[in-house]
Order: structure tokens, then C-alpha cells, then sequence
């Protein structure tokens, strides 16, 4: 695969959907899954995010941010946004979070926009650039043969960081590294916009050492109050994506703390969760439109635990259809969380805890008409977790 697919005019802009005070939110999201040669059943990690929301403040991990400005858009449809730069970087051992989080304003150009250094394609290149001294940026080429990605970890705030990654990404093949494009609209205009690159080859070298992974990214626009969900992604070493989601509704919604393992987590509605599969080995592509997800908390006494002293999850999943099904037990080895609060209505204030959770898959059963694999078929499995609680309006 020459380039990368799918309908990528969308990945520039973010004024598909009018803002709602307090409800818009925007961001790129980039997560770079690399091997980790200690832990070979692991993976290190660097997660990234440009963003920005339409409030007048918020408060991200006990930071206030206050946009002040909204989102500009010139002739060109050139976006300059008040926004955040946020990463966490997982070494296969210790969480780094965060690794960055930096207020500034971020350009977002298309290649066809005056300021882009040449003359683009106008097919889907172009670029984000915070404005900031070091370089955190991110782009794709106006041909869409690569993506890259510059960034900068924040060492005054922890100096055994790494200084620097430099990732190249290109197409792995094409049913994972085309776009996927998702958009609806509820009442009084709440709804999302979603783009998606499930996964692409990473060469990413970090303060010069180069090494070889994988990479997730995704654009989205939401403007609806954000209730909980289990999301999840693992990469295969053939090049096979599988995912897994499930918003639902729980007394998780009324918790205003990050602390894991609470009692009104214990029934959710819905409780069907869905999910996708890119089948290297058999060319398909597989909507599993059946499953369930159910969270473990470990009783063993060595339990991994986060970097506050909490029990790490394991997460059991199946997913099905008339053709095909997956069971898989994966457990988290570290957990990065950021909590967002913000002012709203009558004095109150809500709150998100949202958790990102590296996984090690010790189980996983892929069956169809041609027969079972499990773990043993596949000489890797990388792949990343998410659990939020609480409600953001």
C-alpha cells in the first residue's frame, strides 16, 4: 500500500458541526505502541493530544485552563484554536503522566493553504503546529504516502523523560490504514464527528534510538455530554486490528474522584458491546455487533498496581456475529488518567475521569468457518484500554 485511504478532507477542520457552549470538544489523538525488549509481553507507549473546548474554563488534572479566545478560521479555512498539548509516555515499567501539558495556540492547515511551504494536492495533507518553541507537530504528506509526527516531552517536570520521539508512519495495508469517517446528529444539534486511521506502521526514534511499531490515530468532534465507556484496540504482528466499545449508563456517572474499584460501578446499561475486526490472514473486514465486556479487579497478592498504589484491572471481552467470534482476557500494566472538571449550570461543577490503560493479552480465541487461533499463532499483540466514569456537560 502506496498511500494511505479512505476520505481524509475532513482531517484539517474542525467546524463540521456548530459549537455548543460547554458541550464541543475537538482533539487529535495519536497513540505510538512499540515493543518493549525488557517486557517482550508488553509494550511501551507514547500517547499525544492536540485539543481544545468550547467553555470558558476548565480544570484538567488540577490545572485551570481558561480558553479566552474561540476558534478562528481564515479565508482558507485555516483554523487557529486555543488549545492544549497533553501526552503520557509508558516505558513498559513506570508511567510518565504527564509528559507533556502545555497551553498554547495550534494552527491547523490544509496543504492547499497559502502558509503551506509548497504547492499541495489538496487531497488530505497538511499539518498541525502548536505554537510553541519546541516542535509538536504533526502532519501528512500531500501525496498521503506518510504521516509524521515531532514532539517534545517536558523534562523540567521529570528529567528521566526522554527528550525527544521523531515517528514516521505509513500505511500498513489497506483495510486498517484507510480513513474511516463517522458522523451523526442528535437533538439540538449534540452529536460527533469521527476520523479514524486504526493502525499504521511507526519507525519512531527516540533521542536517536530508532525502533519499529505501530501507531493509532483519530480525529474526533463530540458535542454531547460525555457519559462512560470501555474502549480498547490491540495490533497483531500480521497487520489484524480488533477493537472494542461500549458507552453505557452507571451510577459511575455521580463520581466526582479518580479512584478506581467504586460499588455504582456495578451495573451498566447497555451492556451489549460492539466491536471491529481487520482480518489480515483472511482479507476481511468483520462488524461484531454482539459482546459484552466485563472488568476484573485481580485477586492475586502480586496484583499489579498504578502509580497511586491502586489495583490495575484485567478486562474479559467477546465479540461475535454469525460469522465469527473473539474471547480474549487482556490486563492493564500501568494506567495513565487525567480528570477534567468543569464549571456548569447552577453553580455546579461536573467531572470526567477518563483512564488509558496499556494491556498484556494473556488469553485470545479468534474462530470462524476456517478454524480457531489463539495467542500462540501470532508472534505479538499490542494494544491499549480505556475506562471513563463520571458525566462532563
Amino acid at each position: 500500500m502506496k498511500r494511505f485511504g479512505g476520505d481524509l478532507s475532513t482531517m484539517w477542520r474542525f467546524d463540521i458541526l456548530p459549537p455548543i457552549k460547554r458541550l464541543s470538544w475537538w482533539w487529535w489523538w495519536f497513540i505510538l505502541v512499540l515493543p518493549d525488549p525488557k517486557h517482550p509481553e508488553r509494550s511501551r507507549q507514547l500517547m499525544v493530544l492536540w485539543s481544545t473546548k468550547e467553555t470558558p474554563s476548565i480544570r484538567v488534572n488540577n490545572h485551570w485552563w481558561k480558553p479566552g479566545a474561540r476558534m478562528a478560521i481564515d479565508d482558507h479555512g485555516g483554523h487557529v484554536l486555543p488549545g492544549m498539548v497533553c501526552a503520557w509516555w509508558y516505558d513498559g515499567d513506570k508511567m510518565y503522566e504527564p509528559a507533556r501539558m502545555t497551553e498554547c495556540r495550534i494552527a491547523a492547515l490544509t496543504d492547499k493553504h497559502p502558509d503551506w511551504p509548497g504547492e499541495g494536492m489538496g487531497i488530505g495533507g497538511g499539518t498541525v503546529v502548536p505554537l510553541t518553541d519546541d516542535d509538536l507537530s504533526f502532519g501528512m504528506l500531500p501525496d498521503l504516502s506518510k504521516m509524521w509526527l515531532s514532539f517534545k516531552t517536558d523534562q523540567e517536570s521529570n528529567p528521566d523523560l526522554p527528550k525527544s520521539f521523531e515517528a514516521e508512519l505509513s500505511p500498513w495495508w489497506e483495510r486498517p490504514s484507510s480513513a474511516t469517517y463517522a458522523n451523526n446528529v442528535y437533538a439540538m444539534g449534540m452529536g460527533y464527528d469521527i476520523l479514524r486511521i486504526h493502525a499504521m506502521k511507526a519507525n519512531v526514534s527516540i533521542d536517536g534510538d530508532v525502533i519499529e511499531g505501530s501507531a493509532y490515530f483519530q480525529k474526533v468532534t463530540v458535542q454531547a455530554p460525555s457519559v462512560p465507556w470501555f474502549w480498547g484496540f490491540l495490533h497483531f504482528d500480521d497487520g489484524t486490528y480488533l477493537d472494542w466499545f461500549l458507552p453505557h449508563i452507571s451510577g459511575s456517572m455521580s463520581k466526582k474522584d479518580s479512584v478506581p474499584w467504586s460499588k455504582r460501578d456495578s451495573i451498566r446499561w447497555p451492556s451489549n458491546a460492539r466491536g471491529l475486526m481487520h482480518d489480515r490472514s483472511r482479507g476481511t473486514t468483520e462488524k461484531l455487533e454482539q459482546g459484552s465486556i466485563e472488568l476484573i479487579r485481580p485477586e492475586e497478592p502480586n496484583a499489579l498496581r498504578d502509580s497511586d498504589g491502586s489495583i490495575l484491572p484485567r478486562f474479559r471481552i467477546r465479540l461475535y456475529n454469525d460469522r465469527v467470534n473473539v474471547e480474549l482476557q487482556v490486563r492493564a500494566t500501568s494506567r495513565a488518567h487525567w480528570t477534567f472538571d468543569q464549571p456548569t449550570r447552577g453553580g455546579f461543577t461536573s467531572h470526567l475521569t477518563y483512564n488509558e490503560y496499556p494491556l498484556e493479552v494473556e488469553h485470545i480465541l479468534l474462530s470462524d468457518e476456517a478454524g480457531d487461533r489463539n495467542i500462540s499463532d501470532f508472534k505479538w499483540i499490542r494494544g491499549n484500554a480505556e475506562h471513563a466514569w463520571g458525566i462532563l456537560n
